[in-house]
């Protein structure tokens, strides 16, 4: 649940204050707790939160947001979404229509769903401080097919999606993914996708 409040005895220097909601008790606030830190926050202004209890009890603000400011994080993450959810209608129409084999559709699908389940163990073993997934193999996941997951996880499970090293790579991946799927319905990208599963089937029928 969300709150609205007025930022009270901020002290810009050392980065906190107190939020005074109507009719509540006061709630710290720290200048880590802002979702997008583009500009400092200042004694007076109206924000929206979420509370929670330090180690003490005391009322948090966590999760601030200035009153009026645009969620930059969910439209750049609907965007995404969106993209992805393009893309995978266009997979899924060039399929049924018999402009692509369907074994790139399966490829596509099935590696989707496994990458979602490797961002949310991954997400898992970090809250719990286990072994990590390399971020490199969340990458191949990618680059073979898996990035509509990966966009789904990265939206749901809000996970991977904060740093920037990574947000680079993993749509440097995405690019090159789309690049080779459009160059498959060239001349020459047909010829090497129908000799390419030639040879799989031959594999698999041996």
């Amino acid at each position: 649940m969300r709150y609205q409040g007025k930022i009270i005895d901020w002290k810009d220097e050392k980065g906190f204050g107190f939020v005074m909601p109507n009719g509540d008790d006061k709630a710290f606030v720290h200048i880590s707790a802002f979702s997008h830190r583009s500009r400092r926050p200042a004694e007076g202004e109206l924000i929206t939160y979420q509370l929670t209890n330090d180690a003490q009890g005391r009322l948090q603000a966590e999760k601030i947001r200035f009153v009026g400011e645009r969620d930059i994080a969910t439209i750049k993450w609907s965007l995404s979404f969106i993209f992805m959810i393009v893309f995978a209608a266009i997979v899924l129409l060039t399929g049924l229509a018999g402009m692509l084999n369907l074994v790139v559709l399966a490829i596509y699908l099935i590696l989707s769903v496994v990458t979602y389940f490797i961002y949310a163990i991954d997400k898992q073993a970090a809250k719990e401080h286990r072994w990590r997934i390399k971020e490199d193999t969340l990458h191949l996941l990618g680059v073979f097919g898996g990035w509509p997951g990966a966009v789904l996880a990265q939206t749901k499970l809000r996970h991977k999606s904060k740093k920037t090293s990574f947000q680079v790579k993993f749509w440097m991946t995405v690019i090159i993914n789309c690049a080779v799927f459009g160059w498959l319905f060239t001349k020459n990208g047909t010829v090497f996708l129908t000799s390419l599963l030639k040879i799989l089937a031959l594999l698999f029928i041996k």
